[in-house]
């Protein structure tokens, strides 16, 4: 039988009387059942692995690496002077697939910026240039970038794979599931949602630290990750940078 939209408040009874006769309730409430769960998900269309689609991701060649380095520096530029971004014309079929990144900026080893997506929703290029540009001028935790500080900055790119929900019955269990260096951690309870990257684990190796900054960032208490209604996610991430910036001389 073919779907048919309707209209009105005569067909509408209609349909709901022919409901009725033929028995559709079970069927809707089955649909019920199955909305309320996908809703139940912290991340739509996650994989049941992260390792697994990590394994298989592609990896960008060097070149594509510098092509996407080069465009996020052109594109903190002309963030910093308030001209327009940099417009590309063609790319490698890499940087033109839908993927999720961020990108981070230091100065002298300090953070200045840090801003990207959890999911893929543009090919990887666009992402590169909106995250570029939102981390020079619009992370909360920061002043705008100035012109006079891009020759200090260094700007790293993190390529994500899709968040995963673990699945865990104990904040023990949970432990034993991350591996430090490896694992992208998502937090997610309620409204409250963080993230830390891999290269966070250099400086809070420690799991149980780790995820209490996490909730912390999330604005919770250190030990919300321990609630039951707290969902825990892993990604990988393929990051590079810059050489370090020249110091500049006295």
């Amino acid at each position: 039988m073919k779907k048919r939209a309707v209209s009105g408040k005569s067909p509408i009874l209609t349909l709901l009387h022919l409901a009725r006769l033929k028995g559709w309730k079970a069927q809707l409430e089955e649909y019920r059942r199955r909305k309320a769960s996908q809703a139940a998900k912290p991340l739509d269309s996650a994989p049941a692995n992260a390792a697994a689609e990590a394994a298989t991701d592609h990896q960008l060649s060097p070149l594509e690496r510098t092509f996407a380095l080069e465009l996020a520096r052109k594109s903190i530029a002309s963030a910093a002077s308030h001209t327009a971004a940099p417009e590309v014309k063609d790319v490698a079929p890499s940087l033109a697939e839908r993927k999720a990144c961020f990108v981070t900026l230091t100065r002298a080893g300090a953070l200045r910026g840090c801003v990207g997506h959890l999911l893929p929703r543009v090919p990887l290029y666009q992402a590169v240039i909106e995250n570029a540009r939102n981390a020079a001028l619009y992370d909360p935790r920061f002043a705008p970038v100035e012109p006079g500080e891009l020759d200090e900055l260094l700007i790293e790119i993190s390529v994500l794979t899709r968040p995963a929900p673990l699945s865990y019955d104990s904040p023990e269990e949970l432990l034993r599931q991350l591996h430090p260096g490896q694992d992208g951690v998502l937090f997610q309870v309620g409204p409250h949602l963080a993230t830390f990257l891999p290269r966070v684990w250099t400086q809070i190796p420690d799991k149980v630290e780790f995820l209490d900054r996490l909730a912390e960032k999330a604005g919770c208490l250190p030990a919300a990750w321990r609630d039951r209604e707290a969902t825990v996610s892993v990604y990988h991430a393929e990051s590079f940078a810059e050489r370090e910036p020249a110091l500049p001389q006295n």
